[in-house]
């Protein structure tokens, strides 16, 4: 028998898809029995490496497949990101056409066949399964084509993808296409070997059957769009005619309707277009309102249902910023996301906010007093200045003994209402490089201080 398995793009290309929504077609993916579930390319933001992450704490026997950035601090951030997924695959997406090459990846056919060996030996040294994957192969000089690939399966490669990514050829051209590639690289006879088909011209699935035949291990397939073939079809075709062909999936065929069709609805759904917190915040508020009284338990299964699946530093961090938010007033969904985003997957925090008392007044120079812990112990200092925040800044230069040029400053409400949370972004810069940080609670100046020493410890982490 064929092992012929399908690697789904439908998270590659729907960028409108709010975190939530990723994560439940992500885990439909996963009991439907697809080979492999594909993210695009990780930007290096938190956010995505928080996508990843919680993605992978869900998917069970799927591959979880990230496109890296062409450079290998890329390469080290997506795996940072997506070490803890249970099967794990590094994906390189490398133009092999000259007019992409030129445009797209401004480099010369040698330095792109250079850079291909160094970046999958990189993805390699990090991650057993690592894939290349030839764009735009289909309109490539086919002497160049198969030098990329040869580099690529020396390099360390596991799976050789060919794209047809301007969805030109028919069938036959296919099929007569992956012969000659593997006439031309004999070594692809003894690994993985994959196809993409765009169905711009509704002749993926042809070429994707055909592809089959030829030898193709793996295809690349969606569940809506025109990126690659369709699943619905892919897997309709393996279930009555596998067995006559001799082919098998593992796909689960007997759940393949049904999951396909919610995946679908949530892919046409109006809930789309809002964020995952807004989606319940409107819609299931009422269960997302925690109190101070609520435990540990209950506020990391709240933060679950957002979609978030943290580790347990991360559920600790956002529960102790909740019960200081939450002595004041209710958290509900939109602000309990708020906490998530300011306080997981932080650098470790050399300085940590333990008060600060603010005098202030139109008749009255602004004064702050803050105390700050370091290193287990406590330190203080006390300035004055024009406000309550620029003297608070100050207060920290004091403790710190180092002035940082303070290069963006931003305040904005995180919810509505006279009890909102305020969010604050400080932009600190130093030896040349700028340091974002942000911070949330009830009181603004509080936000302010807690989003400049988020800044100021990603600079001492990074600088030592």
């Amino acid at each position: 028998m064929q092992t012929v398995t399908c690697s789904d793009v439908t998270l590659k290309h729907a960028l409108s898809l709010s975190f939530k929504e990723k994560i439940e077609i992500a885990k439909l993916l996963d009991k439907l029995g697809i080979s492999a579930i594909e993210l695009p390319v990780f930007s290096g933001e938190k956010r995505d490496a928080l996508l990843i992450k919680s993605i992978a704490a869900g998917v069970k026997g799927s591959i979880l497949c990230v496109s890296c950035p062409l450079d290998e601090d890329g390469i080290e951030a997506t795996w940072a990101a997506l070490q803890d997924a249970k099967r794990a695959r590094l994906q390189l997406v490398v133009p092999t056409s000259t007019v992409q090459m030129e445009y797209i990846c401004h480099k010369k056919p040698p330095v792109v066949l250079d850079m291909i060996g160094k970046l999958i030996r990189k993805a390699k040294s990090l991650c057993p399964d690592v894939e290349f994957v030839a764009q735009d192969a289909s309109r490539s000089e086919p002497e160049f084509l198969e030098k990329a690939i040869q580099a690529a399966i020396d390099a360390g490669a596991t799976l050789v993808t060919v794209s047809d990514d301007a969805g030109i050829m028919t069938a036959e051209e296919f099929s007569a296409f992956i012969g000659e590639l593997q006439k031309g690289v004999r070594s692809l006879m003894d690994m993985r070997f994959g196809m993409q088909c765009n169905d711009s011209y509704s002749m993926a699935n042809a070429c994707a059957i055909a592809a089959i035949g030829a030898g193709v291990d793996e295809i690349k397939t969606t569940v809506y769009g025109s990126a690659a073939a369709s699943l619905d079809t892919i897997s309709q075709y393996f279930r009555t005619r596998g067995m006559d062909l001799g082919i098998e999936s593992g796909m689960q065929f007997t759940v393949l309707q049904r999951a396909v069709k919610q995946i679908r609805w949530i892919l046409h759904t109006e809930r789309s277009k809002t964020s995952a917190f807004e989606n319940i915040a409107s819609g299931e508020t009422a269960v997302f309102e925690l109190s101070e009284h609520d435990s540990i338990t209950q506020v990391v299964e709240a933060v679950k249902a957002l979609g978030y699946d943290l580790s347990d530093e991360d559920n600790t961090n956002v529960y102790r910023e909740f019960k200081r938010i939450s002595v004041k007033k209710t958290v509900t969904a939109k602000e309990l996301e708020a906490i998530v985003a300011s306080t997981a997957m932080q650098v470790p925090p050399r300085y940590v906010l333990v008060s600060y008392v603010i005098n202030s007044g139109n008749v009255i120079k602004a004064t702050a007093h803050i105390t700050l812990e370091k290193d287990g112990e406590l330190v203080s200092g006390l300035c004055t200045g024009d406000g309550p925040i620029d003297a608070s800044f100050l207060a920290v230069e004091s403790i710190i003994g180092h002035h940082y040029e303070l290069d963006d400053f931003q305040i904005q409400a995180v919810t509505e209402g006279k009890e909102a949370m305020g969010s604050a972004l400080v932009r600190l810069r130093s030896g040349g490089k700028l340091y974002a940080g942000n911070g949330i609670s009830t009181d603004i100046i509080g936000a302010s201080i807690r989003a400049y020493l988020n800044a100021l410890n990603k600079i001492v982490y990074e600088e030592g």
